[in-house]
C-alpha cells in the first residue's frame, strides 16, 4: 500500500496581501468538487515573514486577551465557496459546536484575518477563546482533540489515524495539484492533465479500499470521520460541475468506490446543509473557468 511522508497541506490559497489580485493568481476552481480553491500560483513566502509576524504579535495578543473572557467562544473566518472552509463547518456541525461565522472578501481581507493569520493570510481560520488556528486539516485535528463530546473525527488507533491523515494529505497535495494543471490548460495539455487526474483518483481508490471491508461505504447517522470530511468537501454535487463545466470527474464505472462514497455522504443532512447555493456556485465556477483561460 502506498504510504509515506507528504508535504504540508495546501489549503485555500489566496494572495499574500490585501490588495486586489491578478485574476490568474487569485482563484482557481476545482472541477472535481465543482467548487473553488484559493491559491497562490507559485507559492511565495516573503523574506521578511518572520519580521512581519513578530511585528504583528502584540496585536494578536491584544485580540486574544479580549476573547479570553468569553469562555468557549468560537469564530470561523471563511469564504462561502471554499471547500476548505466547508470542511471546518462540517466538523463543527458533527460535534455540535456553536460558532460565529465571518465571511471574508479575499480581495479586501479584513484586519482580523490578517492579524489572526499573518503568515499565509488565507481562510479558513478558527478562533477559539482568542487563539487562532489556521489550515483546514490542522483545524479538524484541533476540533477533535479539544471537544471530546460527539463522534470522534480521528481514529483512536495510531496506525489507523496515520492512514487517514496520509490519504487526506494525498488528496490535498497530489490530487488537487493535478487539478490545478487541468484548470489552467487547454488542448493537448488539458487532455494530459485530465489523464493525470484520473490516475491520481485511481491510486486513491485502490489505496482506500481497505476502509470498507463490505465493499460499499455506509454511514450510521452523521458519524463522518476525518477522511470522509475531506472527501465530501472536495466532491460536492456532481450536477453543479456537469452544468458549469460540461464534464464528469467522478464516473461510477471508472471509480465506483469514490462515486458511491461521495454519493452516500452527500445524502447526509449535515453535508447538504453546508453545500453552497446551486445557481450561485454554477455562475461562480463558470466565471473562474473563463478567467483562468484568459
Amino acid at each position: 500500500m502506498l504510504f509515506g511522508k507528504q508535504r504540508a497541506v495546501a489549503d485555500s490559497r489566496s494572495p499574500s496581501n490585501s490588495k486586489p489580485a491578478m485574476k490568474e493568481n487569485f482563484l482557481f476552481h476545482n472541477p472535481c468538487y465543482f467548487s473553488v480553491c484559493f491559491f497562490v500560483s507559485d507559492r511565495q513566502v516573503e523574506r521578511d515573514v518572520t519580521t512581519s509576524y513578530k511585528s504583528i504579535t502584540p496585536t494578536i495578543e491584544k485580540l486574544r486577551k479580549k476573547e479570553m473572557g468569553k469562555e468557549n467562544k468560537v469564530t470561523l473566518y471563511g469564504m462561502w465557496a471554499s471547500p476548505f472552509v466547508r470542511r471546518v463547518k462540517i466538523a463543527l456541525k458533527i460535534k455540535g459546536i456553536p460558532y460565529e461565522y465571518v465571511e471574508e472578501d479575499l480581495r479586501n481581507k479584513s484586519q482580523f484575518l490578517l492579524q489572526y493569520n499573518p503568515v499565509h493570510k488565507k481562510v479558513p481560520v478558527l478562533v477559539h477563546n482568542g487563539n487562532p488556528i489556521a489550515e483546514s486539516l490542522i483545524i479538524l485535528e484541533y476540533i477533535n482533540e479539544t471537544w471530546k463530546n460527539g463522534p470522534k473525527i480521528l481514529p483512536e488507533d495510531p496506525f489507523e489515524r496515520a492512514r487517514v491523515r496520509f490519504w487526506a494529505d494525498f488528496l490535498d497535495q497530489q490530487f488537487l495539484g493535478s487539478l490545478r494543471l487541468e484548470t489552467k490548460s487547454s488542448g493537448e495539455a488539458h487532455e494530459n492533465a485530465m489523464k493525470d487526474v484520473f490516475e491520481k483518483l485511481t491510486v486513491f481508490e485502490e489505496g482506500t479500499e481497505g476502509f470498507f471491508p463490505n465493499g460499499t461505504p455506509h454511514f450510521e447517522g452523521e458519524n463522518l470521520g476525518f477522511l470522509d470530511i475531506v472527501l465530501c468537501s472536495l466532491f460536492g454535487s456532481p450536477k453543479v460541475g456537469e452544468e458549469a463545466l460540461d464534464m464528469k470527474i467522478i464516473d461510477p464505472e471508472r471509480h465506483p468506490l469514490v462515486h458511491s462514497w461521495a454519493t452516500a455522504m452527500n445524502e447526509l443532512p449535515v453535508v447538504k446543509e453546508t453545500l453552497p447555493p446551486h445557481d450561485k456556485m454554477v455562475a461562480f465556477i463558470q466565471s473562474l473557468r473563463g478567467n483562468s483561460l484568459d
